[in-house]
């Protein structure tokens, strides 16, 4: 990128002397908002479209204008544009080429608009765009999910609460809760994308123009659902990109949450499931490692963007309407905070189907830590037996198994009757742990079928995903 100041300022008229050169450096932007290009470009085809709708513009005019936008497009994405800090952001520096190629005539692409609403359309048109791969990534990973929750629906492991055996459940159960977390998220990003789809072409430096122009024309010709009702709001408020963030934030603590139980789940002390090869790496010093290190990254960019949000969030709290030069701030928070998303759901997406589960050791550690205690206070309340009774007894049985080292299921049915006489032979249906899952047979259950039936539901409503 060109670092060389160019002296022709937009509004240069006012000034008696040139910028300072650092302040020069300090206040451009086209360092990062370049990316908005295509964004830009697309705006100023349609603004200009607009104006010789409306008679502001010739024909001709209207196609030296766009015509020469589409070269510098063509040539921007050839690597064969030079980008001029001294014209400050991207909006001046293709309104100055496209000046140097066309002559006068791209001076008048300007006219009815100002860099605030031309910045804030940009803005949205690449949000927009972008919200569109992250959900097709998000869709691939739940799909990716469910097909596992499917492929492991009667796969046994503990449930934990407190990280303390609670209850058994199946791998799959487990891994449709995840997918409900993400289909939240899901929701919420669509919901962002319906409040920022309005168009604020028009609304100009703050208060609207003098002249004719149709703004659903604009509004329309770029896709939003409509033009944006006030033109104070239109340039100054960025609750559009903090709305993102903040669904960014939530889905990355999603997968913070899944990417720790993954970290502990493939260590040596659980061993419950298999990563593949390609998503870890190895030690420097220590041969036999194998370190889940897309986890482990995934669970430490969470706090890149959390960090992001609150961010933004501070940039817009004491702002008075309208547009401010803070607001030049959204955007590297904003581009950060969309790639970390869109690679962390590639990273989990391509990962997701590739684990493999350890049935075996997962059984053995769901047989450990007295996982089917609840069944059998459930088992004593089905006899007559006051819950808090029940509960008593079965804390005594679970002190009697720590003493003895077994498992309730391990105990004869001699010494379950000496904590509760109504404890008889019946009692061992439901302390297997094929029992205990089986029995909840409801929906949302862990029951195998429950999660069979559940992972077929969350299918067929994600192939139903335009």
């Amino acid at each position: 990128m060109s670092e060389e100041s160019d002296s022709v300022k937009p509004w240069g008229g006012r000034f008696s002397e040139a910028t300072d050169a650092f302040v020069e450096r300090f206040t451009a932007s086209v360092q990062f908002d370049q990316r908005l290009y295509r964004h830009d470009i697309q705006g100023s085809i349609a603004h200009a479209s607009m104006l010789a709708k409306t008679g502001v513009l010739s024909t001709e005019e209207k196609r030296a204008i766009i015509g020469g936008l589409t070269d510098i497009l063509r040539d921007i994405e050839a690597d064969n544009f030079t980008w001029s800090v001294g014209l400050e952001d991207v909006h001046m520096n293709i309104e100055a080429e496209l000046t140097k190629r066309i002559g006068i005539t791209g001076k008048k692409l300007h006219t009815g608009r100002s860099r605030n609403d031309q910045v804030a359309t940009d803005i949205r048109l690449y949000l927009r765009e972008e919200i569109g791969l992250i959900a097709g990534e998000l869709t691939r990973l739940q799909k990716g999910l469910v097909a596992q929750a499917d492929r492991y629906a009667g796969t046994i492991m503990p449930g934990f609460t407190h990280l303390q055996t609670a209850q058994p459940v199946t791998f799959g159960h487990h891994l449709l809760a995840w997918h409900e977390m993400l289909e939240r998220d899901y929701g919420r990003l669509m919901d962002c994308r319906e409040r920022m789809n309005q168009c604020p072409l028009g609304a100009a430096a703050l208060a609207g123009t003098t002249y004719p122009i149709e703004r659903e024309f604009c509004a329309g010709q770029l896709g939003f659902a409509h033009a944006t009702r006030n033109s104070l709001d239109s340039v100054s408020d960025r609750d559009f990109a903090i709305e993102f963030c903040a669904f960014a934030a939530t889905l990355l603590t999603h997968l913070s949450r899944a990417s720790e139980e993954l970290i502990l789940w493939s260590s040596a002390q659980f061993n419950f499931i298999d990563l593949p090869d390609r998503f870890c790496t190895g030690s420097s010093i220590m041969p036999q490692k194998k370190n889940p290190d897309v986890p482990e990254l995934v669970r430490g960019k969470t706090g890149r963007v959390n960090g992001h949000l609150v961010g933004l969030l501070t940039l817009m709290k004491s702002q008075p309407l309208a547009y401010n030069k803070d607001n030049q701030e959204d955007k590297e928070p904003l581009f950060d905070a969309v790639d970390t998303v869109k690679d962390c759901l590639r990273a989990f997406a391509d990962m997701v189907p590739a684990i493999k589960a350890n049935a075996t050791e997962m059984y053995s550690a769901a047989k450990r830590g007295f996982s089917t205690a609840t069944d059998l206070a459930d088992y004593l309340v089905r006899k007559n037996v006051a819950f808090r009774d029940s509960h008593e007894i079965v804390g005594k049985a679970v002190a009697h198994g720590i003493a003895t080292h077994k498992d309730l299921a391990e105990m004869t049915l001699e010494e379950l009757q000496t904590f509760s006489p109504q404890i008889s032979a019946d009692v061992f249906d439901i302390l297997t742990l094929e029992g205990s899952v089986n029995a909840r047979n409801h929906v949302g259950g862990t029951a195998p079928e429950q999660v069979k039936l559940a992972a077929k539901q969350a299918k067929d409503r994600l192939e139903q995903r335009a």
